[in-house]
């Protein structure tokens, strides 16, 4: 697959130029501002307690997911009532002894795409597929070179017959990635596309609404910061090597003997000489 490079205004690229630090003053002058419109933040106790478990250090891989997968489940619940509608269906309920009773029940009127960012947004498909079993799900595929939005992988089929997309992105930090994704959906053809993240920077909420005000977007939490690097402040890391634990294999090697490792027998070759 050809990796293609997405172009953006300096302005949509740039980070926050300000101390990286957190400070209770920013913190509460940031959060007085009203989040930008069709943007939409659970208040609700148990996701911010979940939140706090998917940022902490302590947290294994397999923890990460399973608390991914309940985030996502909640913030799925949340999305899907702003997103979807329901249309009539003619049913019959059993009442007993071969009996039945005519109904008019509602299922629902979209046809629906679920699109997970590679590779991070892996951990928040099944959650989805339980909310929505006939979902379509089509993988995108991007990665940052600086701050710039690579795209490496893209499934779609060439014809659109979606009505709704969910994009799943645990993190927004700049919004960069999200904003070539949705992008790419309103090029395919897709006429309402809704975001899910657990946690979005401010900065970037505010860049993708003001380049795609028609879109919607769900978010566990906002971070008020962004560091020089770009991603926020506090965060949770590097998403998709938690949710996969990369960094607790360098390499292969790795698992073998220390006496079997090439590094080592070079090393040792080198130190005779």
């Amino acid at each position: 697959m050809i990796s293609k490079r997405i172009d953006y205004p300096t302005s949509v690229l740039r980070p926050s130029s300000k101390d990286s630090s957190i400070t209770q003053k920013t913190m509460k002058d940031k959060a007085s501002k009203p989040l930008p419109d069709r943007v939409f933040m659970s208040s609700h106790p148990i996701l911010s307690h979940k939140i706090s478990l998917l940022r902490s250090s302590a947290t294994s891989p397999a923890n990460f997911r399973s608390t991914l997968r309940e985030i996502t489940f909640y913030l799925g619940y949340e999305a899907t009532m702003r997103s979807l509608t329901t249309k009539p269906v003619a049913l019959t309920v059993p009442m007993g002894k071969g009996d039945h009773v005519d109904y008019t029940g509602e299922q629902l009127a979209e046809n629906v795409a679920i699109v997970p960012i590679l590779r991070s947004g892996l951990g928040m498909v099944d959650p989805m597929l339980e909310l929505l079993p006939s979902a379509g799900v089509h993988h995108i595929g991007m990665y940052k070179r600086g701050l710039m939005p690579v795209q490496y992988y893209n499934r779609l089929p060439k014809q659109c017959d979606f009505d709704v997309a969910f994009i799943l992105d645990p993190v927004i930090a700049t919004a960069c990635t999200a904003i070539s994704v949705v992008g790419i959906l309103k090029k395919w053809g897709v006429e309402k596309i809704h975001l899910i993240s657990a946690i979005a920077s401010r900065e970037g909420l505010d860049k993708i609404t003001s380049l795609h005000p028609d879109i919607d977007i769900t978010v566990g939490t906002v971070d008020t910061e962004l560091t020089a690097e770009g991603t926020c402040l506090p965060g949770l890391g590097d998403a998709g090597d938690r949710l996969f634990g990369t960094p607790m294999i360098v390499d292969d090697e790795e698992l073998m003997h220390p006496s079997k490792r090439r590094k080592n027998s070079i090393d040792d070759s080198t130190d005779s000489n």
